[in-house]
């Protein structure tokens, strides 16, 4: 079967307008992780940036850090899945649900 250069090309073009509108609507994207009922929130754009981060009083211990650092560590995690969930929501939408190959846009 032979390939016409042209088409792929026209393809190619298609592909970089898209893309570009997947980068205008992950800046539009925020999740909120959380961890040990809300007590530490992370805010995480869709770019992945940490744009907040929320810690209750009462899990400021000086006695025990390592729950601190914990608590942290699972709304930084919860924070992260959930913005790659939704970035992979908006990529389908947009590519008319066709997944994108792994480690594209960070996913």
């Amino acid at each position: 079967m032979a390939i016409n250069p042209f088409d792929f090309i026209k393809q190619f073009g298609n592909m970089q307008e898209r893309m570009s509108e997947i980068q205008n609507r992950l800046q539009g994207i925020s999740v909120i992780g959380s961890a040990g009922g809300d007590m530490v929130q992370v805010e995480m754009n869709g770019h992945m940036e940490v744009m907040g981060l929320r810690i209750s009083e009462e899990v400021v211990d000086p006695n025990d850090i390592q729950m601190l650092q914990d608590l942290m560590q699972a709304a930084f995690s919860d924070a992260l899945f959930k913005i790659k969930e939704k970035i992979r929501e908006e990529v389908s939408s947009l590519t008319g649900g066709i997944n994108l190959p792994p480690g594209l846009l960070g996913l």
